[in-house]
């Protein structure tokens, strides 16, 4: 009852009564200043010990497998270790530097998240808004923003329902072309609203599009203007379909090395396709403690668990995977895997340690790796399964 009451609450702090805008959406860019770490800095002593800690498990561990990508772990924001191993394209054999974006597959679902709520923030979009109010025509009913952002639409997922109904796996799909199947194909829903947990893409491409929709420009454009830039994310973007993006995305890669080849869902944005690097989404961790964008009481109701007719130790908030142990602690994070990318991205908030770790050729060793390095700092079950690696 506790815990109901504290969502209830939560929830009306973002969803208060808005007044309706009845004019043309208008772009709005945040500027912002990013303030100094509100987290106490390491000493030079704590650093070596963490560093030694962590070196000496990755090289008892994950960089002995035939891991491709980059490794950053911070404390307090510091950074501790650091490594980036193999190449961008492994037939140039070029290398990867930290300015090398990968892409962080449903780690992007974090980001987008973000976006939704910065809108709530300011008053121009609602967590009760219904989706007919932005795609005239949906044919389900009840379903709101709150409902795509934890996955509790009941919505089909896009990439398994456009390949059994019939579309043309030769043309790349669009965020529109997800919205006309889902309003002319009408594909059967895999749960009620609000009925259970189904983790589904279908859900942050509709979101990434109601963005679009209420800000007036396109998702690409929103994110980069008051996200990306404003937290100095200066190696981080979102794929589209442009020539010039396709030219300086890194490709991923089979286990075996053979080259990830592009299919048709490639091509939606909201649910994955940010490029980003491990510097860079450690500025976007660190922003969620200074709440440099997102406040207090947003980040509150992002990080509450909204599933929960089953006892597990796993969850989900708004856009973050949450991982609750028996002893109390918790850790918010948000994995992906996409083709031959993997993405772990996790926060363990009582450590205030960040673990990122990003690869483009196939590996899910990363998972186990990430999971396993919470012992390192905390008092955790090791043994417990990480989920959540769409």
């Amino acid at each position: 009852m506790k815990n109901y009451i504290l969502n209830s609450f939560l929830l009306l702090i973002l969803t208060g009564c808005f007044s309706k805008d009845k004019n043309p959406p208008v772009a709005k860019h945040h500027t912002v200043t990013v303030p100094a770490s509100v987290l106490p800095p390491l000493s030079e002593a704590e650093k070596i010990k963490y560093h030694n800690i962590v070196e000496n498990y990755l090289n008892h561990s994950l960089l002995r497998t035939n891991f491709n990508g980059g490794i950053l772990i911070a404390k307090n924001g510091t950074i501790v270790y650091e490594r980036y191993v193999g190449f961008k394209d492994l037939r140039k054999k070029d290398s990867l530097t930290a300015q090398t974006p990968l892409q962080i597959a449903s780690t992007s679902k974090t980001l987008t998240s973000a976006a939704v709520l910065q809108l709530v923030q300011e008053g121009r979009l609602k967590l009760t808004d219904t989706l007919g109010k932005f795609f005239p025509g949906f044919p389900y009913a009840g379903i709101t923003v709150k409902l795509l952002l934890d996955h509790r639409s009941g919505l089909p997922n896009y990439i398994y329902y456009m390949d059994l109904m019939g579309w043309d796996k030769h043309k790349m799909a669009t965020n529109q072309d997800v919205i006309n199947t889902l309003i002319n194909w009408h594909p059967p829903i895999m749960a009620h609203p609000d009925k259970r947990f189904y983790y589904c893409n279908s859900n942050f491409v509709l979101l990434a599009s109601i963005v679009e929709k209420v800000s007036g420009i396109s998702f690409p454009e929103y994110m980069k203007k008051n996200i990306f830039e404003p937290l100095g994310m200066k190696d981080t973007y979102i794929r589209t379909q442009s020539q010039a993006d396709s030219l300086r995305s890194a490709n991923s890669y089979k286990a075996n090395g053979g080259i990830w080849p592009l299919d048709f869902t490639d091509g939606p944005y909201g649910d994955k396709n940010v490029y980003s690097t491990p510097r860079d989404l450690l500025k976007w961790d660190q922003s969620l403690y200074n709440h440099t964008l997102l406040n207090e009481q947003t980040l509150d109701s992002a990080f509450t668990p909204f599933s929960n007719e089953k006892p597990s130790m796993h969850n989900y908030g708004l856009g973050w995977r949450l991982l609750y142990f028996p002893n109390g602690k918790r850790v918010i994070y948000h994995n992906g895997h996409w083709h031959g990318f993997n993405s772990a991205f996790d926060r363990l908030t009582d450590e205030k340690v960040t673990i990122i770790i990003l690869g483009n050729r196939f590996d899910k060793n990363i998972y186990l790796a990430s999971r396993k390095m919470y012992d390192l700092f905390g008092n955790y079950d090791s043994n417990s399964e990480p989920e959540g690696v769409e």
